[in-house]
C-alpha cells in the first residue's frame, strides 16, 4: 500500500516498493477540484463565477485546554464553508516553537487535523532572517502553503529595527518569493484609512502597491467601521494597479472590552455615531453583540452590493456566535451535509490524493492522520495490499487534537462519577445511542471512540442500536446498507451531484468472551454472506476473511468517472486499530478514576477480557442481516446448543 518509515520498525514496504506505487495508482478524475487548488487560484475562481465567500481569522489560545476548544471551534466553523481560515503570530508567545499552543501548531491542526485550508501570518518583529527562513522550511514541512506577510507590532513603545531581519512587510515578501519561489501563496495587509504610522494615505498606498508588486498574492485589510471607507480604499488601489483580490476585514462588535481593546491595538477611531449608540449599553454585552450584529450585516450587504467585493474576511476574536450569525443573515453560512469523500479529508497537500481509507477510524479521522503523518505515498483509487502498512503507533493522546473536547468533570457526569457493574458500561453506550439523560440528569454526548453525538446515517439504525447496547454489543462504529442512493442524499450521500453511493451494512463493536463464544457458532450460518474479524487485547484472531485481503464497504459511481471505493475494511490495518481502541478504555476511561476503585478495575477488565468485532454483510441489496445475527447470538448465548 505505501513505502513507510515506521516510528519503530524503520523503512516498511509492501511486497516490492513498484507494488506499493501500481497498488495507489489510478486514472480517476479528483472528486473535489478545490483540494488540488492553491488559494490564489480558488479566489480567481470564485470570482469569475461571480461566487461570494468568507474567511474567518483565529488567534492561538494561551492555554493547553483553550487549544482543545479551538480545534472543536474549527469542526463547527468549518462547517460553514469558509474559503481559508488564518492564524495570528504574537512573537510573545514563542509563534514558531512547538508548544500546543504556538501559531505554527495551531495552524499546522487546522490544515491537517481539519482539513481547513489555512493562512499562518508571520512577523519580522523580533526575528533575524535566519529565524524567518527557519520557520518558513518548518511551515512547509507541516503542508502550510499559505503566509500572511507582515511588519508586526512592535513589542514595546516603539519599532526597534532588528540589525539581521527585516523592517518591512515588503522585505519578508520578497525574501519568501526569493527563497521559496511559488511555493506559498502570500497575502498582505491594506489599512483602508492608511496605516497609523504612514507619513500619509497615499505614502501608504505606494507602500502597498511595493508589496504586490514584490510577490503578494491578495490583500486582506485592517478592520473599518463604515462601508464606503473600504469601497474608496478599493477603488484608489485600482487607480494605482493593483490588480489582485482586496478582502474587506469586518469586526462583528461584540462587547464594550473587546472593542476598545482592539480600537486600542489598531489605532483606529471609532465613528461617533457608533460610540453614542454603544456608550449608554456598555455594560450590555447581548445588547452591544446584536447591535453590533446588526451594523455588521448592514455594513456588508453595502460592501457586496457594490460589485467591487466577492469575499468578507472577519476577525472573529476566537469566539463564533456573532460571526455566524452575521453570515447566516447574509445567506453565506452554508452548511453542506454531504462530503466530498465519507471521511473527513486532510488539507496536507501531500495527502491530495488521498481518497481511499479504512473505515475503523470512521469517528477518529484526527487520530488516523496522526498515525499516517509519516507516509511517503497515500492509496489511490484502491487500498491495494497492506501487509506492511507500517501505522505510526499512537501513545500521543494527550496531544490538544486527539483529547475528548469534554473535560474529566463533565466525562464522569456522562460516564458515571461510580460504576458499579459491566452492566453500568452497558447504560452508558445505551444513553449515548438514545440521547436520552442518563439517571443523573446528563446527557452522553460523546465516548471514547466518537467525541461528537451520533451521525446522521447512524440515527438510521437507532432503535437497533439501543436494544444490542442494553444486551452488553457495545458498538462503536456502524453503517446501514444502501444501494444506489443519489449522490446528493443529506444523510448519506457524498462525492460530486448526479451521482449514485452504495454501502455494505458494518457494525463494530466490542463484547465479552461468552457473547463471542455464541457469536462464532451464529456466524458459520451466515458464511459467506458475513465477514467477520473478532479479536482480544491480546491479539488473538479470529476471521474468515480471504488471504487478508481489503474489502470495499462503501463505493460511489459518477458520471465520467472511476467507480470510487473510499471506504475499506481492512484485515491488517484492523490489528492496528485493535490497539488504539482497547488502549481508548483505559486513556480515556478508566484514568478518570482513582487507581484500584471499582469503576476502574471494571474498565479494566473489560479492557482484558472483551474482544473488538466486526462484521460486514456482503449482500447490500437485500435487507441488513446483522441484526439477526446478533438476535441469533443473544438465544444462543442465553441457551447454548451443542453444536
Amino acid at each position: 500500500m505505501v513505502n513507510a518509515n515506521s516510528s519503530d520498525s524503520g523503512t516498511a514496504s509492501c511486497s516490492s516498493a513498484e507494488d506499493s506505487k501500481e497498488s495507489s495508482r489510478c486514472s480517476t478524475p479528483v472528486l473535489d477540484v478545490e483540494r488540488h487548488e492553491r488559494l490564489k487560484d480558488k479566489m480567481r475562481r470564485r470570482v469569475e463565477a461571480g461566487d461570494r465567500w468568507f474567511s474567518l481569522e483565529f488567534f492561538p489560545p494561551r492555554t493547553a485546554s483553550g487549544a482543545v476548544n479551538l480545534i472543536s471551534r474549527f469542526d463547527r466553523m468549518g462547517s460553514g464553508g469558509p474559503l481559508f481560515i488564518d492564524v495570528t503570530w504574537h512573537p510573545a508567545g514563542d509563534p514558531g516553537s512547538d508548544k500546543e499552543t504556538s501559531s505554527m501548531v495551531i495552524a499546522s491542526a487546522a490544515v491537517n487535523f481539519c482539513g481547513l485550508e489555512t493562512i499562518l501570518h508571520m512577523t519580522c518583529c523580533n526575528q533575524t532572517k535566519e529565524d524567518i527562513t527557519k520557520h518558513l522550511h518548518k511551515a512547509k514541512h507541516l503542508g502550510l502553503k499559505n503566509i500572511m506577510a507582515l511588519r508586526g507590532d512592535p513589542t514595546g513603545e516603539e519599532w526597534e529595527e532588528e540589525a539581521e531581519g527585516f523592517n518591512y512587510a515588503v522585505d519578508l515578501v520578497t525574501h519568501i518569493r526569493h527563497e521559496f519561489d511559488d511555493y506559498f501563496d502570500i497575502c498582505v495587509a491594506g489599512y483602508p484609512r492608511g496605516h497609523p504610522e504612514a507619513e500619509g494615505y497615499d505614502q501608504d498606498l505606494k507602500h502597498l502597491k511595493e508589496k504586490v508588486d514584490a510577490g503578494a498574492d491578495f490583500i486582506i485589510t485592517q478592520l473599518f467601521f463604515r462601508a464606503e471607507t473600504f469601497l474608496t480604499f478599493i477603488n484608489d488601489c485600482r487607480a494605482i494597479g493593483i490588480t489582485c483580490p482586496i478582502l474587506p476585514g469586518i469586526f462583528p462588535i461584540q462587547g464594550y472590552g473587546s472593542l476598545r481593546q482592539l480600537v486600542k491595538l489598531s489605532k483606529l477611531e471609532v465613528p461617533q455615531e457608533i460610540m453614542d449608540v454603544i456608550e449608554p449599553i456598555k455594560d450590555n454585552d447581548a445588547a452591544i453583540r446584536n447591535y453590533g450584529i446588526d451594523l455588521a450585516v448592514s455594513m456588508c450587504r453595502e460592501l457586496l452590493d457594490s460589485g467591487l467585493v466577492h469575499g468578507l474576511h472577519f476577525y472573529t476574536l476566537n469566539r463564533e456566535v456573532a460571526t455566524i450569525d452575521v453570515l447566516k443573515r447574509l445567506g453565506m453560512w452554508k452548511e453542506d451535509p454531504r462530503r466530498p469523500l465519507p471521511w473527513a479529508v486532510s488539507a496536507h497537500p501531500k495527502r491530495r490524493v488521498e481518497d481511499v481509507r479504512p473505515i475503523f477510524w470512521a469517528s477518529r479521522p484526527k487520530s488516523y492522520i496522526h498515525r499516517t503523518q509519516e507516509w511517503d505515498e497515500f492509496p489511490n483509487g484502491r487500498w491495494g495490499n497492506s501487509s506492511s502498512p507500517a501505522f505510526g503507533e499512537l501513545k500521543d493522546y494527550y496531544l490538544f487534537y486527539l483529547k475528548s473536547k469534554s473535560p474529566r468533570e463533565e466525562l464522569l457526569k456522562m460516564w458515571g462519577q461510580e460504576l458499579s457493574s459491566e452492566e453500568s458500561v452497558f447504560e452508558v453506550f445505551t444513553y449515548y445511542i438514545s440521547g436520552e439523560p442518563n439517571p443523573n440528569g446528563h446527557k452522553v454526548t460523546c465516548l471514547p471512540w466518537n467525541d461528537d453525538p451520533l451521525a446522521p446515517e447512524t440515527n438510521l439504525l437507532k432503535s437497533e442500536l439501543q436494544k444490542v447496547n442494553k444486551r452488553g454489543i457495545l458498538t462503536i462504529n456502524s453503517q446501514p446498507n444502501v444501494n444506489g442512493k443519489p449522490s446528493t442524499d443529506p444523510i448519506v450521500g457524498w462525492g460530486p451531484s448526479r451521482g449514485y453511493v452504495f454501502q455494505k451494512a458494518y457494525l463494530e463493536f466490542f463484547t465479552s468472551s461468552e457473547m463471542v463464544t455464541a457469536l462464532i457458532k451464529v456466524l458459520k450460518r451466515y458464511e459467506p454472506r458475513v465477514n467477520y474479524h473478532i479479536v482480544n487485547v491480546h491479539g488473538q484472531n479470529i476471521t474468515n476473511a480471504a488471504d487478508l485481503q481489503p474489502s470495499a464497504v462503501t463505493w460511489g459511481i459518477f458520471p465520467g468517472r472511476e467507480i470510487i471505493q473510499p471506504t475499506v475494511v481492512d484485515p491488517v490495518s484492523f490489528m492496528y486499530w485493535k490497539d488504539e481502541a482497547f488502549a481508548l478504555w483505559i486513556e480515556q476511561w478508566a484514568k478518570l478514576y482513582e487507581e484500584e476503585s471499582p469503576s476502574r478495575m471494571i474498565i479494566q477488565y473489560i479492557h482484558d477480557n472483551y474482544y473488538l468485532v466486526n462484521l460486514v454483510d456482503n449482500d447490500f441489496p437485500l435487507e441488513n442481516c446483522l441484526w439477526q445475527v446478533i438476535e441469533d447470538t443473544f438465544k444462543e448465548h442465553d441457551s447454548p446448543t451443542d453444536q
